[in-house]
């Protein structure tokens, strides 16, 4: 079931972005950074850790848990170390998912070559 629950979830956030995108003159920047605002702002209200125990890992799949991830690991930082803690931590728990992208992306566009 926890399967189901996943897909559905990943399905409704990507719904929600597509219809933004299909509905407003705004970018997929800008769905993009709203989504993240969004799981950043459910993760301040705790309200992401309770779609995470019903949905499981499937809730760490969408761009909503990257803001979601940001949040927490700011929170932590603010906790253990003040204000400046928030600076300082705030990519500590999400530089392994950013370093994967940046060096996968430049694998799999090695044998593309770009369109003019």
């Amino acid at each position: 079931m926890t399967i189901l629950y996943s897909f559905l979830f990943c399905g409704f956030v990507c719904l929600i972005g597509q219809m933004i995108l299909d509905n407003s003159k705004l970018t997929p920047g800008h769905v993009t950074s709203i989504l993240v605002v969004v799981g950043a702002f459910l993760g301040m209200i705790g309200f992401y850790d309770k779609i995470i125990d019903i949905v499981g890992m499937g809730a760490s799949i969408p761009i909503t848990s990257f803001g979601n991830t940001l949040f927490a690991s700011s929170y932590k930082g603010f906790q253990s170390m003040g204000f400046l803690g928030i600076f300082k931590n705030m990519l500590c728990d999400v530089s392994l998912g950013i370093c994967s992208a940046i060096i996968f992306s430049f694998i799999f566009s090695i044998p593309n070559k770009p369109k003019d």
